[in-house]
């Protein structure tokens, strides 16, 4: 499975998981159906569930004139990929996590979307950097 289509069934499972409040292992097989399991696509699911504290905390503290409450559920759960990425994962460079992030919410969210999310992440990068 190639790494963006395991970015996007990642996203799928998290949403799943923050909608019916579903098991990681649940939500990924869901996703799966009868396709093959992925290595990198449970890396990202279980990391970023286990790690969600800590992510929700660090896209609050970069949110300007928006709580995490009031985010589309979809743009949420790409950023905290895009975060998951960004602090966790260290063979995936910065600027490639964005620009996968970018390109995943324009798949799945709105015409805004790609903009929002790409000034969140850079925003978490540069501090991320310092």
């Amino acid at each position: 499975m190639k790494r963006r289509t395991a970015r996007e069934k990642a996203l799928q499972a998290l949403f799943q998981i923050d909608m019916n409040e579903a098991e990681p292992e649940v939500a990924i097989k869901n996703i799966l159906k009868d396709e093959q399991s992925d290595e990198y696509l449970t890396k990202l699911v279980n990391g970023t569930f286990q790690n969600l504290k800590d992510i929700d905390e660090i896209i609050s503290k970069h949110l300007e004139k928006w709580t995490i409450e009031r985010l589309a559920k979809v743009d949420l759960n790409i950023i905290r990929l895009g975060v998951y990425e960004l602090m966790y994962i260290d063979e995936v460079p910065a600027n490639v996590a964005i620009n996968e992030a970018i390109e995943v919410s324009k798949r799945f969210g709105d015409e805004r979307s790609s903009k929002f999310i790409n000034g969140v992440l850079s925003k978490i990068k540069e501090t991320v950097e310092k």
